[in-house]
């Protein structure tokens, strides 16, 4: 037992190093480290409470006392922007475990048992693939209704079938290894073999695929909110992003109500994105010895 936690404090060792040395990793990970921090500490830095009007001028330009201007109704762009990147984090990263591991499972089931179950996951997950995204999620957040929840709902259970590809293509090449034969001879069951052997050797590349997905559920949120279908009653940067463009803020030169929570959107996609790829180029052996 003690030489496992040896061999595994080395390995996680040897993967940090790695990720600093990583330019694209490193960067990645300040990005989305700043703004996790205000997703954590937001209530603490600003009062904005987005259910009240301001006491400021509406749409009024960037000034010292409103650092990044002022909203439609007089509020605070910048306390708007600080809360926004709790909701916004928080819809990323749960609908991201929710289709990570609608995904994991259809994936191991799929490579595992092979035959009649791959062919029917395989063809559900063929049908989620071809149907355009965006149609299905408008359709589903209408019928569920726009709620935040509903959204995180929505994400999760439309973005797995990419995981799932994934993942069978690894299990289907892992389970013919002799180390499941011999579990097999032993007498392991179906479910022991896939939890204990299966899992633990494709979770690496789950594990990098969900940094990845994490920015498309971020996206997502955004692109629903934007399109109205959000909680009116969270302050997100899609649901400020809609207000915005609904109170002509583009056609009246508001340009910081507009830029402020986009910028914030394309830095966390990026810092996501980053540090995907960065996990991608360590964990992948090919990209490794390259």
């Amino acid at each position: 037992m003690e030489q496992k936690h040896i061999i595994a404090a080395k390995k996680t060792k040897e993967f940090l190093t790695t990720f600093i040395r990583n330019k694209m990793g490193y960067s990645g990970a300040i990005i989305l480290g700043f703004f996790v921090l205000i997703a954590i500490f937001g209530p603490l830095i600003t009062d904005y409470d987005p259910k009240e009007y301001g006491v400021a001028d509406v749409l009024s330009p960037p000034t010292w006392d409103n650092l990044l201007g002022t909203d439609d109704l007089g509020r605070d762009v910048l306390g708007g922007v600080i809360l926004g990147a709790r909701i916004s984090i928080m819809v990323g990263f749960i609908s991201t475990l929710i289709s990570m591991f609608v995904g994991t499972v259809v994936g191991i089931a799929s490579g595992y048992y092979g035959r009649k179950v791959d062919t029917l996951l395989m063809r559900i997950t063929d049908v989620f693939l071809v149907l355009p995204w965006l149609p299905l999620a408008l359709v589903l957040t209408a019928i569920l209704g726009a709620s935040l929840w509903n959204i995180i709902l929505v994400i999760g259970l439309t973005s797995w079938p990419g995981t799932a590809r994934i993942v069978r293509s690894q299990t289907l090449s892992i389970k013919e290894r002799q180390f499941i034969e011999r579990a097999r001879s032993i007498g392991a069951n179906h479910f022991y073999i896939m939890r204990k052997h299966i899992l633990p050797n494709v979770f690496p590349l789950i594990f990098a695929n969900t940094v990845l997905v994490s920015a498309v559920a971020i996206l997502s949120e955004t692109t629903l909110s934007f399109l109205g279908m959000g909680d009116t009653t969270q302050p997100s940067w899609g649901m400020m992003l809609h207000y915005a463009f609904e109170s002509g803020a583009a056609s009246l030169g508001a340009y910081w109500y507009l830029m402020a929570p986009g910028l914030c959107v394309v830095l966390v996609v990026l810092g996501f994105t980053f540090i995907g790829y960065a996990f991608d180029e360590i964990l992948n052996p090919k990209l490794k010895r390259r």
